[in-house]
């Protein structure tokens, strides 16, 4: 399984890259989350992205890129991963799809997330996030008058709000989204790897939904490949002409077809040569006619009887 996650914020693709990664054992490759932990280990990359943010800065491709390409190398991406977060416009899916190949592990798949803009809203406004097991929950789905603390950790530590969760940021986090995501939809369309998932419903319905989408392009067959130049010539060959005929010269068929069209060429002026004595006959006078019609047929000489 080797896909991408496309999806505005509040979609809902990082819980369901949770659950495929619990499920198939394929790694969660969020490049929000390889930043962090790059710049908080301190490596080369993650102080070159350290840098760049402190500068204000967008952090650049190569970096991440980097990130990604150290985190594939892993043994537990092996039987394949599931990118969230990345690529985030056609020149990285560029990027990333020329990597990808270098590295023997293009992607079979990638599934847009499709959730209405009042839906998104309503996840993000309420969206909060443990700070010890970074669990995701949902204030708006809790039931009224109940304190949000997480239930997975032991200690039950309260949620935080993250500051982009904020009702005034979310409507421009959209917008950016559209501007940027619109044109890597119609790329990985016309690249024919866009799987388009309804991302409204239970999570257990959405999680079956990519399931079909993800198993329905890795079952696809695969392309068969060109024909290679010199096979493409020897099909546009002309059959070859048979041993027999390669072994006889070329005086010897020659010969072998003049009987046949001397025979031919005499058939057909028999005919002709009726028709012209007839007319010779038809343009005599009456009387000649009528004499070679009376006369005695000729005897035979006894030159002709000795013969």
């Amino acid at each position: 399984m080797r896909i991408v996650l496309l999806g505005a914020p509040g979609s809902g693709k990082g819980t369901q890259a949770q659950r495929l990664q619990a499920k198939y054992g394929v790694p969660q490759v969020s490049s929000g989350d390889l930043l962090r932990d790059a710049v908080a280990r301190q490596t080369d990359l993650g102080l070159k992205a350290k840098a760049a943010m402190d500068a204000g800065q967008l952090v650049s491709d190569d970096i991440v890129l980097g990130l990604i390409r150290e985190r594939l190398a892993k043994p537990d991406a092996k039987a394949g991963f599931v990118l969230d977060g990345f690529p985030r416009n056609a020149d990285q899916a560029n990027a990333l799809n020329a990597m990808l190949i270098e590295l023997g592990a293009p992607l079979e798949a990638v599934l847009l997330m499709d959730v209405r803009t009042e839906t998104l809203i309503k996840r993000l406004a309420g969206r909060r996030i443990c700070k010890t097991c970074g669990r995701v929950f949902n204030i708006s789905f809790a039931a009224p008058g109940t304190t949000p603390r997480c239930d997975n950790c032991a200690d039950h530590p309260e949620l935080f709000q993250r500051p982009d969760d904020k009702e005034d940021v979310i409507a421009k986090r959209l917008e950016v989204y559209a501007a940027q995501t619109q044109p890597l939809i119609e790329h990985y369309s016309k690249l024919g790897l866009l799987r388009v998932v309804q991302g409204e419903g239970e999570l257990d319905e959405v999680f079956a939904r990519m399931e079909a989408a993800a198993r329905s392009s890795a079952a696809r067959p695969k392309r068969k490949k060109a024909a290679k130049p010199a096979a493409r010539k020897a099909a546009k060959r002309k059959p070859q002409a048979s041993a027999k005929k390669k072994a006889a010269p070329k005086a010897a068929r020659k010969s072998a077809r003049k009987p046949v069209k001397k025979a031919a060429k005499k058939a057909a002026k028999k005919p002709a040569r009726k028709i012209a004595k007839k007319k010779a006959v038809a343009r005599r006078p009456a009387a000649k006619r009528a004499a070679a019609r009376k006369s005695p047929p000729r005897k035979k000489t006894a030159a002709r009887k000795k013969k």
